[in-house]
């Protein structure tokens, strides 16, 4: 076997939007697919009920519907290099069109280096417990750092695949000065069903020296995959004062036919430690009609005095 399937492998895996993504082009060389989803959904809670100013001006119901588009393309150069490219949009009711994807790169025998707007390297280690169709990773959005979140501007990124080995690493190039911020993370893969995962991000966040840990685990046995998170964000401003605080997500999901039930548990802290960002407790349950349809419905329990229960359900067609 060639050592080029290696970043075949991986490009593969960084290009695609979903598994049904069409090629529309394919030659001896290069390969273009399209693909995306059409999804309608809708969220009812009282925290709907209030603006931003917080009046109550609205209703309980929001839509909350949405609509993706995704191409991607990778070309073989030679033997041992390729490259890659892919531009994903998104269309809801509210923010109009936003990209979420849109970068390019080439494949080695060594990894895969890209720019543009991109995952983090402790993207790997977050979707461990970032399982849910409705809500989750609220833990991970409340403490994490832009260069340990997903969809980033301005991004280096390295990933390689060695064995059952991932190593990422990644570099975001702030336009604002003395704000850039770096990561690299780490997951093994057993083959018993076992991944664990480390990874580190630092730099500036408003002229602070900022820092974060993630450390992640998953197991799948049968029909059952848990996942667990637990980050830790601290920071020191220029007169030495610290600033920490943490979190963590737990995910249990089972399979069922074509069901699939999800429970998620979020916590995340603030005011370095003194509160609670997140405190939440999330089910849902999925059933998919086959490859292309699938429909939904989850509640998320509150914990935080000031913050209301949701319900959130939707169908989506992927394509």
């Amino acid at each position: 076997m060639k050592k080029a399937v290696l970043a075949t492998s991986i490009l593969a895996a960084m290009v695609s939007t979903s598994s049904l993504a069409a090629t529309v082009y394919k030659d001896d060389t290069s390969e273009l697919k399209i693909g995306g989803r059409a999804e309608a959904r809708f969220n009812v809670s009282d925290n709907n009920e209030y603006d931003d100013a917080g009046l109550k001006t609205n209703s309980t119901f929001d839509d909350k519907s949405r609509a993706r588009v995704s191409i991607s393309g990778t070309t073989q150069i030679t033997d041992g290099l390729s490259g890659f490219g892919k531009y994903e949009n998104e269309v809801d009711g509210s923010d109009g069109i936003k990209t979420r994807y849109l970068f390019g790169g080439i494949g080695t025998q060594a990894g895969d280096f890209s720019y543009g707007k991109q995952d983090t390297a402790l993207v790997m280690i977050t979707d461990f417990t970032d399982t849910m169709a409705t809500f989750g990773a609220d833990a991970d959005d409340a403490v994490a750092l832009r260069a340990g979140s997903d969809k980033q501007e301005n991004n280096f990124a390295y990933k390689g695949e060695f064995g059952g080995f991932t190593l990422g690493a990644n570099y975001l190039a702030e336009e604002v000065a003395d704000s850039d911020q770096y990561a690299i993370a780490g997951m093994y893969s057993f083959d018993f069903g076992l991944d664990l995962g480390v990874g580190y991000a630092g730099g500036k966040v408003a002229n602070q020296d900022a820092n974060q840990v993630d450390i992640g685990v998953q197991y799948s046995i049968a029909d059952f995959t848990f996942g667990a998170l637990y980050l830790m964000n601290f920071s020191d401003d220029a007169t030495g004062n610290s600033d920490d605080n943490d979190g963590y997500e737990i995910s249990a999901q089972y399979k069922l036919d074509k069901w699939t039930f999800v429970g998620v548990y979020n916590y995340a802290t603030e005011n370095d430690g003194d509160d609670d960002a997140v405190d939440n407790v999330a089910i849902e349950a999925v059933y998919k009609f086959n490859s292309n349809l699938r429909t939904y419905a989850g509640y998320k329990f509150e914990m935080i005095d000031d913050l209301d229960d949701q319900i959130q359900a939707g169908i989506r067609y992927d394509f």
